[in-house]
């Protein structure tokens, strides 16, 4: 993907590092994250709003395979959003580790970060999917992930991304099939939140 420019202050940033803000007279325009968050202080009246800059952070799962993730923060009025991440080859597909905790917008963003890096970790030490006979199975009876959208099937169909691997939901279907008969429970959990 290719950076992107700052319709405000005219900084080169990461795709991923933007917000497309409507502005009053109509058109959308592209905003960093820091002129974004500055914007949103001005409008919820917050004073000395600190915008961080964390350095990216490796972390291995539970297989021993190291994740490097990227950090980003957001002030939505009332609420920071620090959102971790896996930027790279799988951004078109939706797949990679994602995170995202809520704090109070005045809160120690770097204590917001220490809360996020735990978060991380439990999530990375448990794996949820298994590789057999070179096909994708669920480990056990539990299984965790995050729905996004399947651009193959128009939007009309989801895929899921578990142990931060995109699976289709036919393949996903597929893997349930296992346990035919059982009974099931689904909770959707926001992001912000422990699953």
């Amino acid at each position: 993907m290719t950076d992107c420019t700052c319709d405000r202050c005219g900084a080169v940033t990461p795709p991923h590092d933007v917000v497309s803000v409507a502005s009053p007279d109509g058109p959308f325009r592209l905003l960093c994250s820091r002129c974004f968050n500055t914007g949103m202080a001005h409008l919820a009246e917050i004073r000395a709003f600190e915008h961080p800059q964390f350095t990216p952070m490796r972390l291995a799962d539970a297989d021993g395979v190291v994740h490097e993730f990227h950090f980003r923060s957001f002030l939505f009025g009332d609420q920071r959003s620090l959102e971790a991440f896996e930027p790279g080859i799988h951004e078109e597909d939706g797949a990679g580790f994602r995170f995202q905790l809520l704090g109070d917008p005045q809160s120690d963003p770097f204590e917001l970060l220490g809360e996020l890096v735990q978060k991380i970790k439990r999530c990375l030490a448990v794996r949820h999917l298994v590789e057999r006979s070179d096909r994708l199975e669920l480990a056990g009876t539990t299984v965790r992930g995050r729905i996004e959208w399947d651009g193959n099937d128009d939007g009309r169909m989801p895929c899921v991304v578990i142990d931060g691997r995109r699976v289709d939901w036919t393949d996903f279907g597929r893997m349930l099939m296992a346990f035919e008969g059982w009974q099931f429970r689904i909770e959707l959990v926001d992001p912000g939140d422990e699953a």
